[in-house]
């Protein structure tokens, strides 16, 4: 995959020049500790990277125009040390497009209360001037983040994290490129959407490609390369006995395989970061691509099944977000449900496309029919995913809008064993409960195609929606149908009027 430069965060300190050269040096100094502080917290995947003090309004619109023109930097963190009148930031938060998030915090975390004097005032006064920086944002319409502490308090650290892997996710989508092979399901409306609309608002490029040059590069994929997967899986995973070497369904492991080669090699050639694949159209292909799309998620890759080329955006969006974090992320999608009382779950899986990142154990590489798509059994990965905490979360196009719908759940393991089920899956209760979430979710007009994300924080998903300007609704714990009904209604309204005329 399509390697990004090295990314970072900006971390900028406003003051003014009134306060003097001594002070100015004591601010640069503390301003560097804060800076250090959080580039050494581990919560946030990216280098914090100090930049001097600033105090004037020419310096201010300078350092963020170089911010929007640097692709390394996803992100500006600020913080007004002292008092920084706040008109100077017009012209550079105006000028502004990368992702901001606005620090309220001071140096010290105690107050030394039996020597504080005014020149310890006049040096430590973050309470007032991110006061005023916190209005000219507002009154401008700035959109932030803003996260209130010491940098010596891990939740300071950690809500930073979250915005910066929103931050490194817009980032992600400003540059993708995807593939699309073959067009969406026939008469499905939720795959449809606005190309146009997603790469002015995203700045995701969405491409089509017949089938068959996907084909052409698979039917080149050479033996070695070929040769190179069949060891890669057999040290990866448990190869059933008819796959192996010498086994009578092995050339079928080898042609997954080389769908797995040319597939990669295509989406290499081509810069993408994302791509579909279509039952329905699959041309020359002897297999409907299992076990490579798999493979490839667990790379990176965005993918949607059917066509579904929004979801696939969203899946690498969010597998950039969660880099170096434990758990996966996944396509998806909610299949069937238990409806026992006391104990509805939903069966969420897929054909064949669940990235085995979500694995609880293991996963077994099998072959078995699959009664859809007319074409020969196909390879795939089998597994159950891991317990616990985790999030689905869908984005559908309305016509007027994206909308993001997510979903927190508790994953749990199968209340009895799946002997006929050869597919990868999850089972999870949805919260606050299956009833509310899925009224919930059908109110919202959410797809049911998902991204399944066992290793990212909701917030995470808020800090995105507010970056790239898209409506997020939220099922939780503390969700009511009716209130979140009326959200809905509220958000119609402002999203219309925020478009304008």
């Amino acid at each position: 995959m399509t390697t990004s430069p090295a990314h970072q965060i900006w971390f900028l300190t406003g003051s003014q020049g009134m306060y003097g050269e001594d002070t100015l040096r004591q601010v640069a100094e503390q301003s560097r500790e804060v800076a250090a502080a959080l580039d050494g917290s581990g919560a946030i995947p990216v280098p914090v990277v100090w930049r001097p003090v600033l105090t004037d309004s020419a310096a201010i619109r300078r350092v963020m125009l170089e911010a929007d023109a640097d692709d390394s930097c996803v992100g500006v963190i600020t913080w007004m040390h002292t008092f920084s009148p706040a008109k100077m930031w017009i012209s550079g938060l105006d000028a502004l497009r990368k992702p901001l998030l606005h620090l309220h915090t001071q140096a010290n975390q105690a107050l030394p209360w039996a020597t504080i004097d005014m020149d310890f005032m006049n040096l430590n006064q973050a309470a007032h001037g991110d006061r005023e920086f916190g209005f000219v944002q507002t009154r401008l319409g700035v959109p932030r983040k803003t996260v209130f502490g010491h940098v010596a308090d891990p939740s300071v650290a950690e809500r930073v994290g979250h915005w910066s892997r929103a931050a490194l996710a817009a980032a992600t989508l400003r540059s993708l490129r995807l593939a699309r092979f073959g067009d969406n399901m026939r008469d499905v409306a939720v795959t449809e959407g606005d190309k146009v609309e997603a790469e002015l608002t995203f700045g995701t490029s969405v491409n089509g490609y017949g089938v068959n040059e996907l084909v052409a590069a698979v039917d080149a994929a050479g033996d070695a390369a070929v040769d190179e997967l069949i060891a890669e899986y057999q040290d990866a995973y448990d190869v059933a006995p008819e796959l192996q070497k010498g086994g009578e369904r092995h050339d079928s492991l080898r042609y997954g395989a080389r769908i797995e080669a040319g597939l990669r090699q295509f989406l290499t050639d081509g810069d993408f970061g994302a791509f579909t694949t279509n039952f329905e159209d699959l041309g020359a292909l002897r297999q409907l691509p299992g076990l490579a799309v798999q493979r490839l998620m667990a790379d990176g890759y965005g993918f949607g099944g059917e066509g579904d080329w929004k979801t696939a955006v969203l899946l690498r969006a969010l597998k950039s977000a969660a880099i170096g974090l434990p758990g996966g992320t996944s396509f998806m999608e909610d299949y069937t449900y238990n409806l026992e009382p006391g104990s509805e779950l939903v069966l969420g899986a897929h054909m064949l496309e669940v990235c085995p990142t979500i694995a609880a154990a293991r996963p077994k590489l099998e072959i078995h029919p699959l009664s859809i798509g007319g074409r020969e059994d196909p390879v795939r990965l089998v597994f159950d995913a891991a317990p616990g905490p985790a999030v689905v979360t869908g984005l559908a196009d309305l016509g007027d809008r994206f909308r993001l719908v997510a979903n927190e759940i508790d994953t749990v393991a199968p209340p009895q064993p799946l002997p006929n089920l050869p597919v990868a899956r999850a089972v999870w209760s949805p919260r606050p409960d299956l009833r509310t979430s899925a009224e919930s979710w059908l109110i919202a007009g959410a797809p049911h195609h998902t991204v399944y994300s066992s290793a990212l924080h909701t917030e995470v998903l808020r800090d995105l929606s507010e970056i790239v300007g898209v409506e997020l609704l939220v099922i939780d714990a503390d969700t009511n149908v009716r209130q979140f009904a009326r959200e809905q209604r509220w958000n119609q309204a402002y999203y219309r009027l925020a478009r304008g005329f």
